[in-house]
């Protein structure tokens, strides 16, 4: 079982946009624990992957191992860490791809 994490800065922002739909998003990303290798792949720097997950109009984009995801088999993937780092609907994707890239080439996953 691999481990998700949310941060916070997307916590608060799915809490004060969802509300009382924001169980059933955190539940939708939870369940990347038991199937982690859901979602669409964007693009990948060096060793890390980005892929987003869709709710509705909203996308999630989260950052993991590239060769994990890819290569092992749901048994091996137990020390897989997934994190999910922005939110955005479909007129901000772009940008909000955009900045993830730009994040990433900078500072790696600690940027988050």
């Amino acid at each position: 079982m691999a481990k998700v994490i949310i941060t916070n800065e997307l916590e608060k922002k799915i809490n004060k946009t969802f509300r009382k739909e924001s169980i059933e998003i955190f539940s939708l990303l939870l369940t990347l624990e038991e199937h982690p290798k859901k979602g669409k792949e964007l693009f990948s720097i060096g060793k890390l992957i980005v892929k987003e997950m869709k709710y509705k109009k909203f996308r999630f984009y989260f950052v993991t191992d590239l060769f994990k995801v890819k290569f092992l088999s749901q048994d091996y993937l137990k020390d897989l860490l997934i994190k999910f780092v922005k939110m955005s609907g479909k007129k901000d994707q772009q940008k909000t791809i955009s900045e993830i890239k730009h994040t990433l080439r900078n500072m790696g996953n600690e940027g988050f």
